[in-house]
């Protein structure tokens, strides 16, 4: 992009934010250019620390918990920004089931931002989002992981790789699944 296309490009942005100021999402307090304001943001729930390397839930010193040392998770490393609580539930279902899809750029730069902290010892090639069977794409019109993983992606470099895992399985929603049902639901899936 040319550098006079460059300061268009950003005079026009600062024009549209000043003719349609962000709410914010959760409260519709003034955000700015967030979808978040300031308040709300600092109010979203934490992850607990210490917590396990692999699976991210809570131990007390930081090591790898009983789970994952009974029966390791066919995974190197999880990494959440956030628990699954509200008001982080409330948007994600707004994301995937509410068609919000501007909420897919703050998800995927929410996981950039912990990602691109050296802290979490991450150095990916490819990000992989997992697909939706054809049938639940077809009904929602969009799949959520891919438009995450497409701003996760800008934000790091690794490639996007969409064609590396096929659901071959329809499943029941997750929704409202214990752990060792979702565990089920999703075996032999992809």
């Amino acid at each position: 992009m040319s550098i006079l296309a460059e300061k268009l490009a950003q005079a026009g942005r600062r024009l549209l934010d000043a003719l349609l100021p962000q709410d914010c999402l959760l409260c519709a307090a003034p955000s700015e250019d967030d979808l978040l304001c300031p308040a709300c943001r600092a109010d979203l729930p934490q992850l607990a620390t210490p917590a396990c390397p692999r699976c991210a839930l809570p131990t007390a010193g930081g090591e790898v918990c009983g789970r994952c040392l009974r029966h390791p998770p066919h995974f190197d490393r999880l990494i959440a920004a956030f628990p699954y609580a509200f008001p982080i539930d409330r948007m994600l279902q707004q994301f995937k089931y509410g068609h919000q899809l501007a909420l897919a750029g703050w998800f995927g730069e929410q996981l950039a931002t912990i990602v691109a902290d050296d802290a979490c010892g991450l150095a990916a090639d490819l990000v992989v989002p997992m697909p939706l069977h054809p049938s639940r794409m077809r009904e929602r019109g969009f799949n959520q992981a891919l438009e995450i993983a497409r701003h996760l992606q800008e934000s790091g470099g690794a490639r996007l790789a969409t064609t590396l895992c096929e659901r071959i399985r329809e499943t029941a929603p997750q929704e409202g699944l214990s752990l060792l049902q979702r565990r089920r639901n999703l075996r032999n899936a992809f």
